[in-house]
């Protein structure tokens, strides 16, 4: 009986083990996929591409459904194609109106990935631009820089812009024109570890606790070249970025405003929502967390040191903020959670602007609402006093 018990309690113990090594196992991959730079997944599916009636029939998502103008990375004879607006739908697909050309004979892979940049490259902007090197602390960063219009009432207040996690510059180029047409010179960034921008040793994210760095670089060739103070436009982890800079940058006194487009302001909700949203459930994304900001573990969870989420929490640092804010977010976000914003603008009402947006999820309200979104940003501009014409 006591040889039984022993050969029981030995089998207890070895599933235990097999069960604590099965969670940590996932706790690291989970801490990994917080701080890896992310190839560009697939979303949907093309279903059928009418080359005739320039149309294409999409899996149905909460993003495919979406009204507006968008874009779809594809594999094939095109890598990127743009949509507009939505021709019909039922409860598995949606046919949309294709923007770019698709001629007879096009090979286009079925596997597809949804996106709100729709311009891909600046040239579509049809404005004046440079490539430009911004020398930062990671490296030589590559931006592309779009002067105020010549002979229109000039700004001396550039836009610097912030593109998100997993994207690169082409994802602010949507953002260019209203600044444009305010008179601001537009400075489009990269950072490190993006894809453009120097890849570090470890090659990971900071989620902003170092990348604002190579934006306090890009400040600097601002004031360089002619500006005399800067706005800081973030999308998502770029509004991160965005916070951290004008808490931490020794040329703060330069940075007058924030413009945030569905923006991380607190990392922890935004990690519990994701790690929910995946399945994953407590303590599981606690635990990530905690290896990532512990000195000694971080690095077991894929970060280069450790993720201070204290000094991310700019819900927690509202009072450090001294400059006016907008924030651009949708209420159904469904990526980050627009409630961090919120609690943002009830802490902070006296200097934070947040117009109501819905139904356009994560960093697609100028897809979905472009007059709207325009409209935010221009009088938000023109009541800080901000345009040229102001």
């Amino acid at each position: 009986m006591k040889s039984i018990r022993h050969a029981v309690t030995a089998i207890v113990l070895t599933l235990l083990a097999l069960i604590s090594a099965a969670a940590g196992f996932v706790v690291l991959s989970v801490a990994r996929r917080v701080v890896t730079p992310e190839k560009r997944g697939t979303d949907t599916q093309i279903l059928a591409v009418d080359t005739g009636a320039q149309t294409i029939e999409l899996t149905r998502t909460l993003d495919t459904e979406l009204p507006g103008r968008y874009g779809l990375f594809t594999t094939g004879t095109h890598g990127y194609v743009k949509l507009g607006a939505v021709l019909s739908a039922d409860t598995t697909r949606v046919r949309r109106k294709l923007l770019t050309q698709i001629d007879p004979g096009a090979r286009i892979d079925p596997a597809a990935a949804f996106s709100g940049w729709y311009y891909s490259s600046p040239r579509e902007l049809h404005l004046r631009w440079d490539n430009v090197l911004i020398g930062s602390p990671s490296g030589p960063c590559p931006a592309w820089l779009f002067p105020a219009a010549a002979g229109a009432p000039a700004s001396d207040t550039w836009v610097i812009q912030i593109h998100g996690r997993g994207g690169n510059r082409a994802e602010c180029l949507r953002a260019v024109p209203v600044f444009h047409s305010l008179g601001m010179t537009n400075l489009v960034v990269s950072y490190r570890n993006d894809g453009e921008a120097p890849r570090t040793r470890g090659g990971a994210y900071a989620l902003g606790a170092s990348e604002w760095r190579d934006v306090d670089s890009a400040i600097s060739y601002a004031l360089r070249h002619g500006a005399r103070c800067v706005l800081l436009m973030g999308w998502s982890m770029g509004g991160a970025i965005a916070l951290q800079t004008a808490v931490s940058s020794g040329q703060r006194s330069a940075i007058i405003g924030l413009v945030l487009e569905s923006p991380v302001v607190d990392w922890r909700s935004v990690l519990r929502f994701q790690a929910r949203e995946q399945g994953v459930r407590d303590p599981l994304p606690e635990l990530a967390m905690t290896i990532l900001s512990s000195p000694v573990t971080a690095r077991w969870g894929g970060a280069e040191e450790a993720i201070p989420f204290d000094r991310l929490d700019m819900l927690a640092r509202a009072e450090e903020l001294d400059v006016p804010i907008l924030i651009l977010h949708s209420d159904d976000d469904g990526f980050v959670p627009a409630d961090a914003s919120h609690a943002l603008a009830e802490a902070r009402s006296d200097i934070v602007t947040m117009p109501h947006f819905a139904g356009a999820r994560h960093a697609k309200l100028w897809n979905y609402d472009q007059t709207g979104w325009t409209r935010a940003i221009t009088d938000w501009a023109a009541a800080q006093g901000f345009s040229a014409s102001a």
